[in-house]
């Protein structure tokens, strides 16, 4: 099961008088992450490196920003992958001490500097939501919105015509059963209307 992270977590590393500076995040995508990065670089105008991970809506992204080609993103990366979390940035921004690293020991720091932040974060579940959407006369809106809220299903659209349409998302495990109440109750008169699949 995938999972994202309630509030943004940081930790702050030392390594050989390098700082490592930490945080994950959520993001929506690659585009928001660059503008996040690029916010990061105007911060941390005297940092030697800014590098970052990306896992979300499909999207896999890892940058080492001038550091040795997969010493840091990459890293950074399997970290997400390992936690099994979606729609999540991790970067680090790293001043340099004066100190070479080698490549074992960038991959360690970074490495650890993520791992340690998401020890502080708070994991939340992602759930599958499925969208539904049905059309009933008038007189039938009240028991289709009882039904919704019963179902804890968040009510979403509602449009009033010469019938009323109702759009309405919960989640997928829980929909075969809504969808079967409401038809049974809606005595013939609930019409199901093609929605898409959500997350």
């Amino acid at each position: 099961m995938p999972f994202s992270i309630a509030t943004p977590a940081h930790h702050e590393l030392v390594i050989k008088k390098s700082r490592f500076i930490a945080c994950v995040e959520t993001v929506a995508g690659r585009e928001q992450a660059q503008a996040r990065v690029a916010q990061l670089k105007a911060e941390h105008p005297d940092a030697a490196h800014v590098c970052w991970a990306l896992l979300a809506g499909g999207q896999s992204a890892a940058n080492d920003d001038g550091e040795p080609s997969g010493t840091a993103g990459r890293p950074m990366l399997e970290v997400l992958r390992h936690q099994e979390l979606e729609g999540v940035m991790a970067s680090v921004v790293r001043y340099f001490g004066g100190v070479k690293l080698g490549a074992g020991g960038l991959v360690r720091a970074y490495t650890d500097a993520v791992a340690q932040a998401l020890l502080s974060a708070e994991k939340v579940a992602l759930i599958k939501q499925t969208l539904l959407a049905c059309s009933v006369p008038y007189a039938l809106e009240g028991l289709v919105r009882r039904e919704v809220e019963l179902a804890q299903a968040q009510l979403q659209e509602v449009t009033h015509g010469s019938l009323v349409s109702l759009r309405f998302a919960l989640p997928e495990t829980q929909a075969a059963a809504l969808v079967e109440r409401l038809s049974e109750s809606g005595r013939g008169q609930l019409v199901w209307l093609d929605t898409e699949r959500a997350t």
